[in-house]
């Protein structure tokens, strides 16, 4: 493997390098996400029995101790709870406006990488046949054998690892976007219920006997 690297030449190290970068991300979102989406029909009504019983803190508590966005636009509707209808869906609009840049975090960079990569490998191919060019110039009119393979080497083999890294890189990216959209759609959810429930005549007060 370090022999195909080396023999790509300056531009396989940097195929490598963004590769690796891709794969770190990928991981890193891909662990992001999965905390971030939770069970929201077990959420909610673990906020709302404990708002019915008037535990209006401990339902804050949850929220802490919740991952995810969705808990988040929750913690902010029960801090505005007591504005008017406006405000708060205001308050939690404006919350869930400022949590999508964060589930997206680093996801330019890898769709860029995803374009970025093959290119790379397009510049090595070009690299490499110029090498091939060079070396039958300089050796015309017998030229060694070796002294071609060298380039064809050079060429092959950053294609090849421009379209490794960046196929996986570019199907990560759009997996990784669709997990965000099932979030956010969470959060919608969420975030309708929770202000209908806070804006309804008795919210808050206990059912109970």
């Amino acid at each position: 493997m370090l022999n195909w690297i080396h023999s790509g030449g300056p531009v396989m190290w940097l195929i490598v390098a963004g590769g690796l970068i891709a794969l770190l991300i990928f991981l890193e979102r891909l662990f992001h996400l999965h905390r971030a989406q939770i069970k929201i029909e077990d959420f909610l009504n673990g906020i709302t029995t404990n708002l019915n019983r008037g535990n209006d803190v401990e339902a804050i508590t949850i929220c802490d101790q919740t991952p995810g966005p969705a808990a988040h636009l929750v913690r902010t509707a029960l801090l505005h709870r007591d504005d008017d209808a406006t405000t708060l869906t205001q308050s939690v609009r404006e919350a869930g406006i400022r949590e999508i840049p964060r589930l997206e975090r680093h996801t330019n960079l890898l769709i860029t990488l995803a374009q970025v990569l093959p290119m790379l490998g397009l510049l090595g191919t070009v690299l490499g046949l110029l090498h091939m060019l060079a070396a039958m110039q300089a050796g015309s009119p017998l030229v060694e054998i070796g002294t071609l393979t060298d380039g064809l080497w050079s060429a092959l083999l950053t294609t090849a690892a421009g379209l490794i890294t960046g196929i996986p890189a570019y199907a990560g990216y759009h997996f990784l976007i669709g997990r965000v959209e099932a979030i956010a759609l969470d959060m919608e959810q969420t975030a309708e219920e929770i202000i209908r429930f806070l804006t309804r005549p008795n919210a808050g007060v206990s059912h109970e006997s």
